[in-house]
């Protein structure tokens, strides 16, 4: 019988059992790391494949190169690549006679429907079965856009290879062809002395200077040069035409860098919040506004905040002087003023002035004493929601504003006026209409985007680069922090409040004179391929779970995003793997990263860039015939 073992060989055996645990921890840890190939594995505290912020010692991120965010295909390059190597790619690149497809304005699809209000240039996306999987090519030769503000001025042809606009409206000064680009003189059908005199002469009527207006709607937009030229007044614009016989009119707004979406009114309702703009503006934009009851200045009045103004020039203001020229008749052209004039006197707008081409008028600041009058006036619609507005019908009623206690209130809230308006308290948030989210909410999102964009700025050194982006989507905006944070850089954001969020409040971010949309992320945006620059979602796909596809959605991230582009995706980590994986078909280089807080959280941040890739020549010459 063995005797017990003596004290200095039991801490020998020890010390060896201790080392032995030791090694085949480790060893686990080193096969784990390899069969992973670095990706993230999904227990909170993982290890992660990070970016190594340059100038940065971090001991959280890895050594791993980093992503490249620069941009190369820009103004003074010539050629493009081929397409990449596809053999063990899913989604294949889509034929070029895609190359500005838009999904849910496809024009073939739409002549399926209706022509009464011109419906069929609604908004009809795909069924499901019939919905692309294949990645849309940019044109050979396409290259990054000038940098802004030169962008104001100048678009690559190959970007937007249509000429029809240089022919159709060359008298009109919208549009010149040169050489390897377009000039954008920044004129327009009413305003042949450029859109920026053009403003200087609504500013001798209205007061464009002191930060009353801040957000502005131009309806039937054209090439969006009226919304170019307000924002060096610090006015933001948001500009929409439909997809229509004029080639690509949103596409060259949005290459030039201004604001713009794929719209039209028709028989829903625009895809904005109640009492969202400051002015809203038509130039000649070809809206029957007395027909069909008023029902579309019905809507302006809407989305117009209270004491919001509404701009009319073209027909038929000042016809006694201009009908001759319009090629209608006096009578036709009365017929039609009054039709207008009748229908804001029923709106209760008061019409400010009528001088050369222009014609003003104001929405009132509450309902008070339209209300005591309502003989003369429109029905208050019944109950409802009135910032509803994704496929919702219009209706001849007005939408009745907020109650006030006297007349001298503003309905709703008074806004403060730019620059002050973007960190003021909203008052949808102050007087308690959105539901959960209170003043110290408010504080702490702003206070923490402030914080995660400048963590941001250290792994994607380009967002401190003037110019290197332009054009922003935030997927999924809540209060505009995201947006807010970038106030002082030359970039405007689109932020969308996703039809499924639980709470609606786009509202918030307009009265903090922001702009965005309303967005199924189910269906494809209204919007042209290669709108982008930079796409930033937040828990965008844990928000779609069990509702959509998330091949879907990537495949429309990778439609709207640019060459060369970039994407911020926050969300789970084990959300973030599978994002991951498809990303690398979608020919993105793409690497996870710890969350700001550090390796302990279980959201983490997938950085990505849309490789550089274009139709070869050849097929883009054969594309060229074939469109």
């Amino acid at each position: 019988m063995a005797g017990p073992i003596p004290p200095q060989n039991w801490k020998i055996s020890k010390l060896y059992s201790i080392t032995a645990v030791f090694f085949l921890s480790y060893f686990s840890y080193l096969l784990g790391v390899w069969q992973h190939d670095g990706a993230a594995t999904s227990g909170l505290g993982a290890t992660i494949t990070c970016i190594l912020p340059r100038n940065t010692t971090n001991p959280q991120l890895s050594t791993r190169t980093p992503l490249d965010f620069t941009s190369h295909h820009s103004a003074d390059e010539r050629g493009a690549t081929t397409f990449p190597d596809e053999t063990l790619k899913k989604y294949p690149p889509c034929s070029i006679k895609y190359s500005e497809y838009t999904p849910c304005e496809d024009p073939k699809r739409s002549l399926k429907f209706s022509r009464e209000r011109l419906i069929y240039r609604e908004r009809h996306c795909p069924e499901k079965n019939k919905v692309l999987k294949c990645r849309i090519p940019a044109p050979y030769g396409y290259k990054n856009p000038f940098k802004w503000p030169v962008s104001r001025d100048l678009v690559w042809y190959a970007n937007v290879p249509h000429k029809e606009l240089t022919v159709e409206k060359a008298v009109q000064n919208w549009i010149r062809y040169e050489d390897d680009r377009f000039r954008f003189p920044g004129g327009g059908t009413m305003f042949p002395h450029g859109a920026d005199a053009y403003i200087d002469d609504i500013g001798k009527l209205i007061n464009l200077k002191n930060g009353s207006i801040r957000t502005a709607i131009d309806t039937g937009c054209g090439v969006a040069s009226w919304g170019a030229y307000l924002l060096s007044r610090n006015i933001l614009p948001m500009s929409f035409a439909p997809r229509d016989t004029h080639e690509a009119q949103v596409q060259f707004a949005l290459e030039r860098g201004v604001p713009a979406l794929i719209g039209i009114m028709a028989s829903k309702r625009l895809p904005y919040p109640s009492r969202a703009f400051d002015m809203a503006h038509c130039s000649r934009c070809l809206i029957p506004w007395g027909q069909y009851d008023g029902l579309y200045l019905i809507e302006v009045d809407r989305i117009l905040r209270p004491g919001g103004y509404w701009i009319l020039s073209g027909p038929p203001i000042q016809w006694r002087k201009h009908w001759k020229g319009w090629r209608r008749s006096r009578e036709d052209l009365n017929a039609e003023q009054m039709q207008i004039e009748n229908v804001t006197k029923s709106l209760c707008w008061k019409k400010l002035v009528e001088k050369d081409d222009l014609a003003i008028w104001q929405k009132p600041t509450n309902h008070l004493h339209c209300k005591k009058v309502q003989k003369n006036y429109l029905p208050l619609c019944p109950a409802q929601d009135p910032d509803k507005a994704w496929y919702t019908n219009l209706e001849t009623c007005l939408t009745p504003l907020p109650n006030v206690s006297n007349n001298q209130e503003v309905a709703g809230g008074e806004l403060k006026k730019w620059p002050w308006r973007l960190n003021a308290m909203p008052p949808r948030i102050s007087l308690g209409t959105i539901s959960g989210v209170t003043a110290e909410t408010f504080r702490q999102d702003s206070k923490l985007w402030k914080r995660r964009l400048s963590y941001y700025k250290t792994i994607n050194n380009q967002l401190e680069q003037v110019g290197r982006y332009r054009n922003l989507l935030d997927m999924n905006a809540f209060l505009g922090g995201f947006a807010a944070s970038l106030i002082k850089d030359p970039v405007w954001v689109m932020n969308i409040v996703p039809v499924e969020a639980k709470i609606n409040t786009l509202g918030v971010i307009y009265e903090r004179g922001l702009i965005g949309t309303y967005q199924s992320w189910c269906e494809a945006m209204s919007t042209y391929p290669r709108t982008y620059d930079l796409i930033h979602a937040d828990s965008v796909f844990t928000l779609y779970k069990d509702r959509c596809e998330m091949e879907d959605i990537l495949l429309e991230m990778d439609r709207i995003l640019r060459p060369e582009g970039s994407l911020i995706i926050r969300d789970d980590v084990d959300m973030l793997v599978k994002v991951k994986r498809i990303a690398e078909v979608l020919n993105w280089d793409s690497q996870i990263v710890d969350h700001e807080n550090g390796p302990l959280e279980r959201e983490k941040l997938l950085f990505a860039v849309k490789l550089y890739w274009t139709t070869p020549a050849s097929a883009n010459q054969q594309g060229s015939k074939t469109s």
